[in-house]
């Protein structure tokens, strides 16, 4: 066996080869009319799989994306030409490392943080009173997104989040608490659609993920089903699979896929998670770009912050919501996150027609607001300060300049805490409608930010950009950060999302239509418009968000006909995603009724 040696960015490296006889291609004795025409010597076709596998192996070492190569490749076989040819061979694979060697160099390294349960105006760089330097110092250096949708819920938006793709056609249209073998709505991702993780792992990146992943169905928390992070293209994992828990004893951890069940007593779920990712970045091999999905808890439910942290934020809330509410409004219109010529909006239709004042509550209702709204502020902050041992990890590893940042929260505020919960939420929310599970904007609007590490890299710094965004946006965006393309080892190429690196660059991007479906509650986003509906029992309202972005005024009576255009269009993408027929039972009588028609909760 003779060898083939050239550098790839400044390493020897040595590729074996057989050598063939290029004149003559063999073929096995019997019919082969149903053989491909490409169809190659088995000697032939042993030496291309061994070229194929290492030279995998190599590129990968060397952050070489060799997919447009092998593409290449496979086209001359299918002609009929020998690929053992050196002629043909070294300048196959020179060309493609010449061409990708550079962009590996170039790959930034990612970190993508996402929230759980945090509402539009919860950060200071919102407008909020919570203290959250870190994150704002991302805002400062990068670029505000003022139009970022999500889902509206936590498992929902994750799996669009890593599959680029509307929820439900992944199969997790509603929750991982149950599989009820339906297509969309498996509890789970089909493995049929690539993660994020995967597809940054074909362009030579090292994938490490901390935190919540809540993409596995619960009935396989106690034995991987290959659906968990490190079997969906993660290098490494720490974190909780499930979707809520107690900060202080999660349950269950795992560290890959070891089950982790033994913690220490001044264990925290939220500094676990950032100590987790800082110690990833400490241990990453910095010659390979890395991508790093930080996935927080916080500030999800139950409330559990240390004492010490919410006696810090106690007596900022003392004021009350109506005054606070107010004042993160007018932060937000001074910095342009909403129209300077709006007014702040009273949402009296979440508390039946009347939401009470502050001065209403009794002495006992505001003492229990105050200190439950200071532990929500408290596991924000909390949060914040991990983010920055993050920033310092990637520093002192000399990763920072090259490093971009990506912040967002899953879906708006939870009113999940029941009448005071409502509140909390109503201020999270400011100045948006409804709450988390609703798609309506207050639970489908929340924070996207996104930053270079070094910030002269940051050509719209601290602007905020009014250019709609999805949730299925960010792997596309990713995919255009790392100059990886989708992988030809998958199908389902065809992302509805978009790269949005040029509307950062203050491009202005395609016009397209939005769609939402969250337990019954549904919504379309074309243009101005907006038709949403609470559940699938109650009328469509149409919205025209030029004038009205915080759905206070009703036009479906006035407008009849364009309500129904939006919603023949709705529908029909409904029909194509899996999403019907919808659901309203309640959250027990739903689980229980698929656990009992499907039994077999495996997610196998």
């Amino acid at each position: 066996m003779s060898a083939i040696a050239f550098s790839l960015r400044g390493k020897d490296t040595v590729f074996p080869v057989t050598k063939q006889n290029s004149d003559k291609q063999e073929t096995p004795e019997g019919d082969t009319k149903h053989l491909p025409d490409y169809f190659i010597h088995s000697q032939q076709q042993e030496t291309a799989n061994f070229t194929k596998k290492t030279l995998f192996a190599t590129a990968h070492n060397h952050n070489i994306n060799l997919f447009p190569t092998f593409a290449l490749y496979t086209n001359h076989i299918k002609q009929g030409k020998n690929i053992m040819d050196k002629k043909l061979l070294v300048p196959l694979f020179l060309g493609t490392a010449a061409q990708y060697a550079l962009t590996a160099q170039e790959s930034p390294n990612i970190v993508l943080i996402l929230c759980d349960d945090m509402g539009f105006s919860d950060l200071g760089c919102y407008g909020s009173e919570i203290q959250t330097p870190n994150i704002d110092q991302l805002a400062e250096n990068g670029v505000r997104f003022s139009q970022f949708k999500n889902t509206g819920r936590s498992c929902p938006s994750r799996a669009s989040l890593v599959t680029g793709r509307y929820q439900h056609e992944v199969g997790m249209g509603w929750m991982a608490d149950v599989d009820e073998h339906r297509p969309g709505y498996r509890g789970q991702l089909n493995k049929e659609y690539p993660t994020i993780a995967e597809i940054l792992k074909t362009g030579g990146y090292s994938t490490y993920m901390a935190g919540k992943w809540h993409l596995t169905t619960k009935g396989a928390y106690n034995a991987p089903n290959g659906t968990y992070p490190v079997q969906r293209g993660f290098d490494r994992y720490y974190g909780c699979l499930t979707g809520g828990g107690n900060y202080y004893k999660p349950s269950p951890i795992y560290n890959n896929l070891e089950r982790v069940t033994e913690l220490p007593d001044d264990y925290y779920y939220t500094n676990a998670i950032n100590d987790s990712a800082a110690s990833f970045i400490k241990q990453h091999d910095p010659d390979n770009p890395m991508f790093l999905y930080v996935a927080h808890y916080a500030p999800h439910l139950p409330l559990q912050a240390p004492e010490h942290a919410i006696q810090k934020c106690i007596d900022r809330y003392k004021a009350g919501y109506d005054v606070l509410r107010r004042q993160r409004f007018e932060r937000q219109k001074a910095t342009g996150l909403v129209p300077a010529d709006m007014e702040l909006p009273v949402h009296d239709k979440e508390f039946n027609g009347k939401r009470p004042a502050w001065e209403e509550l009794t002495a006992e209702q505001q003492e229990q607001w105050t200190r439950n709204m200071a532990t929500y502020a408290a596991m924000i902050e909390i949060m914040d300060a991990g983010i920055g041992h993050i920033v310092e990890a990637l520093e002192a590893k000399g990763m920072l300049d090259n490093t971009v940042f990506l912040f967002m929260s899953d879906n708006g505020a939870s009113e999940e805490a029941g009448f005071l919960g409502r509140l909390m939420a109503d201020l999270s929310n400011t100045p948006y409608r409804s709450y988390k599970q609703w798609c309506f904007q207050g639970g489908t609007s929340s924070p996207l930010i996104l930053a270079y590490g070094n910030s002269k890299k940051n050509k719209a710094k601290g602007q905020i950009c009014r250019q709609p965004a999805h949730i299925i946006d960010i792997l596309p965006t990713c995919m255009a950060l790392g100059n990886v393309p989708y992988p030809e080892n998958y199908r389902h190429s065809d992302l509805p999302g978009m790269n949005l690196l040029p509307a950062i660059a203050n491009k202005q991007t395609e016009p397209r239509t939005l769609f939402f479906e969250h337990q019954g509650s549904c919504a379309i986003i074309e243009g101005n418009w907006k038709l949403v509906r609470e559940n699938r029992n109650l009328h469509w309202e149409l919205i025209d968000l030029a004038t009205d972005p915080f759905e206070t005024n009703d036009l479906a009576k006035e407008m009849p006909e364009k309500a129904e255009e939006l919603e023949a269009k709705w529908i029909n993408w409904a029909e194509q995603h899996h999403v019907f027929p919808l659901e309203d039972k309640s959250w027990g009588e739903r689980i229980n009724f698929y656990l009992e028609k499907n039994p077999d909760q495996s997610g196998k």
